[in-house]
């Protein structure tokens, strides 16, 4: 009879830690860990998982983290490709990443956390909050202070897809000079706003971007590559590899701001441009149709601009998105 059970050894016997400890991992090692950040209903222990590559010398923490929003899954496997290319033994400083932060939103494929909430707009949480707000809490006590730079990986949330763009404060030097890195399509000046990861890692003097690597749900091996060079590029940059920077085979362009345009009501959307269009002043953008067919309303472009994302669902309510531009 054949046997109906699974091997978990290596698995469930790795340590599960409180808090990322440099010290846990010895000089030239790689080691996995579960960091508890919460308990379920059942009082089981919600367990995140922690990656650590320590060098054989000193140098910067450099901390990654992506699946913030359970869905966002291209993140996850440059994570994991990193972490299969480091070579500690020529390592100087330390790699930390968290590869799924949002536990119950990945095991549910959904964005938000289990109580609804976006555990990127409510940072840096609260020690006696609700269950988000406490789970952002530790999020940021357990792993965040204990980096010095932090590379935060999203993609386009449900509906949407997006270009290959960063949002950073252009406006410093360190955080402009890692957005740059990246090799992006588009950069967004961007000072961190309230709430997000990366603001709350600025609050720390930690010098962070924000990463949007693709679309929601799927594995997407370009745009998986292109994220993977920019974390090398950083490293070589930060002078914790001897890699040399690879040059941008095109050039970037770079938006002072951005913004979403959304519907004044309900129906049907299409879409008439392309990631990456440059926009015209009152170009045609977007087109809506009732249920029966009928034309309601037509989108023209406020201003001169570029996309940076757009709507891909047709099925739109009143105040839904159509595109995310940016100006040059």
């Amino acid at each position: 009879m054949e046997s109906t059970s699974i091997s978990t050894k290596g698995f469930n016997d790795l340590p599960i830690v409180l808090s990322f400890n440099l010290e846990d991992t010895p000089p030239g090692s790689i080691r996995h860990y579960w960091l508890r950040l919460a308990s379920d209903g059942m009082g089981n222990p919600m367990l995140v998982p922690l990656m650590v590559a320590r060098g054989l010398d000193d140098g910067p923490v450099l901390g990654l983290t992506a699946a913030i929003h359970g869905d966002e899954l291209n993140g996850i496997s440059v994570i994991q490709r990193l972490f299969a290319d480091l070579d500690v033994e020529t390592l100087r400083g330390t790699v930390v990443a968290i590869p799924v932060v949002n536990i119950p939103g990945f095991n549910r494929q959904q964005r938000f956390y289990a109580d609804g909430s976006d555990l990127n707009h409510l940072m840096p949480g609260k020690e006696n909050g609700n269950a988000s707000q406490v789970y952002a809490y530790r999020l940021v006590n357990r792993f965040l202070k204990f980096t010095d730079y932090l590379l935060d990986l999203h993609t386009a949330s449900r509906g949407r897809i997006n270009s290959y763009y960063v949002r950073a404060d252009m406006s410093i030097e360190v955080t402009r000079r890692l957005a740059l890195l990246q090799h992006p399509q588009l950069i967004v000046h961007n000072p961190p706003n309230d709430g997000t990861f990366r603001g709350t890692a600025d609050a720390l003097d930690i010098p962070a971007i924000t990463l949007e690597v693709g679309n929601p749900g799927v594995y997407q091996k370009k745009m998986i590559r292109s994220g993977l060079v920019g974390v090398h590029n950083v490293l070589s940059y930060l002078k914790m590899t001897d890699d040399e920077t690879l040059e941008p085979k095109e050039s970037t362009i770079i938006c002072k701001k951005s913004y979403w345009l959304y519907t004044q009501t309900g129906g049907l959307l299409q879409v008439h441009v392309e990631l990456l269009d440059r926009l015209e002043k009152g170009q045609l953008i977007a087109s809506l149709r009732n249920v029966f067919g009928e034309l309601i309303k037509q989108y023209y472009a406020p201003e001169k601009g570029v996309v940076i994302g757009k709507s891909t669902s047709p099925v739109n309510q009143s105040g839904g998105r159509i595109l995310h531009l940016g100006i040059e």
